[in-house]
């Protein structure tokens, strides 16, 4: 009688309703930041809201948002991959030379993908294989894929190719429906990414084995293949980003991509991914990448000196961790 009366007696705990769930949720959070930036900088830098400049805005964040995909699939995992800024550049001067060398555009793109993968997968073998953390054999590649465009190039600029048609040039500068085609790209990319991720069983095992990845293991999931698979990923997203960011600037150089490993990862994270692992939402990563090429166009457009961008998009990542940190513990609590 005693069991049965405390069953009656317990009271059921209440469920969190939907409006509560967006109010807590991370991407309610960055939605609103972009949101008031957005109405700041257009307040006090009226070119910023103009057709031109959005427009603009929206085609160079596509770059980074691309290789940004990526790189959130690696931290879901509960890795990081510092390659991806180089693996860029190695692409974009690969692609050109092929092609100036008279290659067609769809085996020279090809071929470049192909070494982006082998790139990505020689990551993933460290990582999973030789057991080494992330950041080692991503640093190694960064420093190799580097040093490999600055021996393609021998520091100069190569232009003058002519692929087989314009058809190549518009992939990067053209528009398609009055946007930027690279934007479509993106914004085409991050949809299948949001459908693998939330709608499939490969998107949720990435997830387990960034939140547990001992449980992963135990509940049979082939962890090795999964951590492969994000970084083979991540590097062919960059190489993607070189070869449209070429189709842009109809020529290529040795330091393209420099140092985009830094503004990628603050992407991710100010979207809300965990640098432990097992979080993260496309939407998330796009807003986040939105508000980082917000805050830099926004800068600029304000005057401020370029030499202080990089402390205002460093404090902005710390800024978003710490904001993270503080409602999740709040919660926890409730």
């Amino acid at each position: 009688m005693e069991k049965v009366t405390l069953a009656k007696n317990e009271q059921p705990k209440p469920r969190k309703g939907f409006a509560t769930q967006i109010m807590h949720s991370r991407e309610t959070g960055i939605i609103g930041a972009l949101v008031i930036m957005v109405v700041l900088l257009s307040i006090f830098a009226p070119d910023f809201a103009s057709r031109g400049n959005l427009l603009n805005d929206a085609r160079n964040l596509s770059f980074i948002g691309i290789v940004v995909l990526g790189q959130a699939a690696v931290m879901i995992t509960g890795g990081i991959d510092l390659s991806v800024g180089s693996v860029w550049g190695l692409a974009a001067v690969a692609s050109a030379a092929m092609m100036q060398a008279g290659m067609g555009v769809i085996p020279a793109c090809a071929l470049t993908l192909l070494i982006c993968a082998a790139v990505g997968f020689f990551n993933g073998f460290c990582v999973t294989k030789l057991r080494m953390l992330p950041f080692v054999p991503t640093l190694a590649t960064m420093s190799i894929a580097r040093a490999l465009a600055l021996i393609i190039t021998r520091g100069k600029a190569i232009d003058g190719f002519r692929p087989d048609g314009d058809a190549f040039f518009s992939l990067g500068g053209g528009d398609f429906l009055d946007l930027p085609v690279p934007f479509i790209i993106f914004v085409v990319l991050a949809i299948i990414a949001a459908i693998v991720l939330k709608r499939t069983v490969y998107g949720r095992q990435l997830y387990a084995v960034g939140g547990n990845e001992r449980a992963a293991m135990l509940t049979g999931l082939n962890v090795d293949r999964l951590k492969m698979s994000v970084y083979i990923m991540s590097a062919v997203l960059a190489g993607v980003a070189g070869i449209i960011e070429v189709s842009y600037l109809s020529s290529a150089i040795s330091n393209q991509g420099l140092g985009k490993e830094l503004s990628v990862i603050a992407a991710a994270v100010i979207g809300g991914t965990a640098l432990s692992g097992g979080e993260g939402t496309v939407i998330g990563v796009f807003v986040g990448t939105v508000i980082l090429e917000v805050l830099r166009n926004g800068l600029v457009l304000l005057g401020t000196d370029a030499y202080w961008q990089g402390v205002f998009v460093g404090s902005v990542i710390v800024l978003a961790v710490f904001i993270d940190q503080l409602r999740k513990g709040v919660w926890r609590r409730r």
